[in-house]
């Protein structure tokens, strides 16, 4: 027989499904490793406490409510995610961080929490193909329309800017051509939109932080409003959990955590756990080694005679390069332009297909250390095509994003460089 909390003897059948309510000896903030919850409903004392953990869910950091949180059930929050959570919050500079399913749950969820039908975006020209999608094929059913410039041309964003505009959106630097768009230009372009405009109509700078990461650059504090993330790229590091993060301002904290209550992309606390505990603990080591090697296999490409152009903020070549250097710093204000690398081949338009199809054919089945695979920010080194693969929503419009059929997308990993650029090598005398 057990005893539960009254006293009253329980059978060991029922023990082994209930165990041992309370334990002392546990105590929270002595773990070295931080711990891993495993239950999405959490035992409630009284209604009245479940009444008030629904009234206080989504309570502002900081206030005495989210400082002693009631856990009721995951998809409004639990212990594992706030952690994270809160690392966020110390990494970026924000009032509030919110961790979902995935990258795109996180942009999902933003772009729902700022716009309302009838509400516009504008948006940098070339953004990852899943957002793209978001935009023109789901966006538009709810009445939100999204115009797309050239945010490099900050006149160019100036004249799009409307009364009904609420959202100026960009990737820095870009997926997948690597151009950087000056924060403190766009932020500036977002203030006097807003001189005179209520709260409830602001225009917010959201920046997709997913290639340079809070090690490489942190728009917040070039004046962005919010922050997307990916978590399953560079933060994760090792390509084996889906995550996203929003950082924005607290007073956005309760409509975030709302659109992710009601849309459910709530990610996992084992998710949550191992972006936590290795994706972030080896986050700055790893990137210092890929910036390292970018760096080179970048330099290297630019002298190939069948690669027609390298785009690579590390490189004085950059058409950008003065503005990643003012913005892309680490935590020591060291230049940081981070891991990934753009490059189209040489050739004329006919045939240019054809051999970059042979290019990545040949590294597919030929290479070592260099994987065909999309995704990103890996251990190892993954290229991909992006107008055949992660873009190829834009269709007939890629030329006008500045997508060559001919364009590569190359993500530095942990390998040795010069394996990196034996396998390029061979790759490129092939075709």
């Amino acid at each position: 027989m057990s005893e539960g909390n009254d006293g009253r003897k329980y059978c060991l059948e029922t023990f082994l499904i209930h165990g041992k309510p309370i334990d002392a000896a546990w105590e929270y903030s002595h773990h070295v490793i931080p711990p891993l919850t495993a239950s999405t409903t959490f035992r409630l004392d009284s209604t009245g406490r479940g009444a008030e953990g629904f009234r206080n869910f989504a309570a502002v950091p900081g206030s005495p409510e989210a400082e002693r949180p009631i856990y009721i059930y995951d998809r409004l929050g639990e212990p594992t995610v706030g952690l994270l959570e809160s690392s966020f919050l110390q990494l970026e500079g924000g009032g509030s961080a919110t961790a979902f399913a995935s990258g795109m749950a996180a942009i999902s969820g933003v772009l729902f929490a700022l716009c309302r039908q009838g509400d516009e975006i504008v948006a940098h020209r070339t953004i990852y193909g899943c957002t793209y999608s978001l935009m023109i094929n789901w966006l538009s059913r709810y009445g939100i329309n999204v115009r797309f410039t050239d945010c490099r041309q900050p006149e160019l964003v100036e004249q799009l800017i409307t009364e009904r505009t609420r959202v100026l959106y960009l990737e820095t630097p870009a997926n997948p051509t690597l151009d950087v768009i000056d924060l403190a230009e766009m932020a500036a372009i977002v203030a006097r939109a807003n001189a005179g405009r209520a709260e409830e109509d602001r225009v917010r700078l959201v920046v997709d932080n997913t290639f340079a990461t809070p090690y490489c650059q942190r728009p917040i504090a070039a004046g962005a409003d919010l922050v997307v993330h990916s978590l399953t790229k560079n933060v994760m590091g090792f390509g084996t959990d889906m995550g996203g993060m929003v950082v924005g301002p607290a007073s956005l904290h309760s409509t975030i955590r709302l659109v992710r209550k009601d849309f459910g992309g709530v990610v996992a606390p084992r998710a949550a756990w191992n972006i936590l505990v290795y994706g972030l603990s080896s986050l700055a080591v790893r990137m210092d080694r890929q910036i390292d090697t970018a760096m080179k296999v970048a330099a290297w490409l630019e002298n190939q005679p069948q690669v027609a152009r390298v785009m690579y903020p590390g490189l004085k070549s950059h058409p950008q390069h003065d503005v990643a250097r003012r913005q892309m710093l680490d935590f020591k204000g060291r230049f940081a332009p981070g891991l990934m690398i753009y490059f189209e081949l040489a050739g004329s338009d006919e045939g240019l297909a054809e051999r970059s199809a042979r290019f990545m054919d040949y590294v597919a089945t030929r290479s070592y250390a260099v994987t065909l695979a999309v995704s990103l920010g890996q251990a190892k080194t993954l290229i991909e095509a992006p107008t055949l693969m992660t873009h190829s929503v834009y269709g007939d419009k890629a030329s006008t994003a500045g997508l060559s059929i001919s364009a590569m997308r190359l993500a530095i990993g942990l390998e040795d460089h010069e394996d990196i650029v034996a396998d390029l090598d061979a790759a490129l005398k092939h075709i």
